[in-house]
């Protein structure tokens, strides 16, 4: 897959707006900050290419990139506590939207900050994950932010605090600065893409 051959297609607030899904798309889910763009713009080898927000809970809007035969969506972060209660039902009313459309999804990228444990949200859509019979992957970002006996520990209580995963649910320590992940990442986009 050529990821230098990839172009920002559009970005939708509503979902009557949403592009035809004809394409496999993958999609990238995880609350506010925990680093979507940046997760994004690392396997794509871009600095900036998909847009990294300063403020959490700014971006209340699905982004649809095209990626060589291929779609990244890169969902709103959820769980930021600072929006008002409109934003709140706007922003769920989106993501209903998007995951409730039978759209062609192959695999939902869903990252949880792996410096602390899953919050009730990270939780939440797991489970939704789950029910919904959607595949999906865990990506553990900001591996690098831990130092060795620090991630030791984490990936300890990681397994108690996903326990309720199936055993065939991949998880991935990521990181942004050191490229740790990016590879299998990669891998999963490649084989969904098929």
């Amino acid at each position: 897959m050529n990821y230098n051959n990839v172009s920002f297609e559009a970005a939708f607030g509503d979902p009557k707006q949403f592009l035809e899904s004809n394409l496999p798309e993958l999609c990238f889910a995880g609350r506010s900050n925990v680093g979507k763009s940046s997760l994004i713009n690392k396997v794509l080898g871009r600095k900036a290419f998909a847009r990294v927000s300063t403020k959490p809970g700014k971006t209340i809007t699905i982004n649809f990139y095209r990626l060589d035969g291929v779609r990244l969506v890169d969902l709103p972060g959820y769980g930021y506590a600072k929006i008002s209660g409109n934003e709140k039902m706007r922003f769920a009313r989106l993501m209903e939207g998007y995951f409730k459309e039978g759209r062609n999804i192959k695999n939902v990228f869903s990252l949880i900050d792996m410096r602390h444990s899953p919050t009730a949200d990270d939780i939440d859509m797991l489970h939704f994950l789950l029910q919904t019979k959607l595949p999906f992957t865990v990506v553990l970002t900001k591996s690098d932010k831990l130092n060795k006996t620090e991630r030791e520990n984490r990936l300890s209580a990681i397994k108690d605090e996903l326990a309720f995963l199936p055993n065939d649910v991949k998880v991935i320590p990521f990181s942004s600065a050191n490229g740790e992940g990016v590879e299998q990442i990669k891998a999963i986009i490649e084989e969904k893409a098929q």
